[in-house]
Order: C-alpha cells, then structure tokens, then sequence
C-alpha cells in the first residue's frame, strides 16, 4: 500500500517537473498564472499529489507509524529511476550509493 502511495507521490513530481518545463520564466504577470492555470501537466500532478494523500490517510490509520513512516523515502528511489529514465539525467555514483542506502534502510524497517 504504501509503495502505491509513493508511486502517486513521485509521479506527481515528475507531472510536476513537465509542467515546469513547459512554462516560461516565473513572472507576477498574468499571462504567466493563466498558462499556470491550463497546464495539464499541472493538473495531472495535482490528481497524483491527490491520490498520494488520500492513500497516506488510509495508511497513516490503519497501519503503524514507526514503520510506514520511513517507507515514504521510497519515492526518492522512484524519482531516482525517473531522472535517469523520463528526463535522461546522469546520476553519479554518489547518489546512487545513498539510494542503496535508503532501500537497505526500507528493507530493515519492513521485516
């Protein structure tokens, strides 16, 4: 359930991060806040952000916090996939050191 919910958290972001892209440089203009307001990427993110939340409501009830808690870290491996896969980014070594560290962290808070 909770891996459902990150994967809602993360692909919000990464509608989120399309959205951006399409939209030119921030102004207090507007011009700027009605192409904010048709970007349908910004919607798409805002349904996942949505659902994300929904699910974190149910999950947050029924389930305990200790541990659900850190299993959100999750969607820092998911926004670490999409960079490299959806955007093309080169990730270094670093980084992918510290999301080995984070799946390890997962692994021993869910067993």
């Amino acid at each position: 359930m909770s891996t459902i919910q990150c994967l809602f958290l993360s692909g919000g972001q990464v509608c989120l991060k399309f959205a951006m892209n399409q939209m030119a440089k921030f102004s207090f203009t507007r011009t700027f806040f009605n192409e904010l307001l048709t970007n349908w990427w910004l919607l798409a993110a805002g349904i996942c952000m949505a659902g994300a939340t929904v699910l974190w409501l149910y999950i947050v009830k029924h389930f305990d916090f200790s541990m659900v808690y850190p299993m959100i870290s999750l969607s820092y491996v998911f926004g670490m996939l999409a960079a490299v896969y959806i955007f093309h980014e080169t990730v270094p070594m670093t980084r992918w050191v510290g999301v080995l560290l984070i799946m390890g962290g997962v692994v021993l808070i869910a067993k």
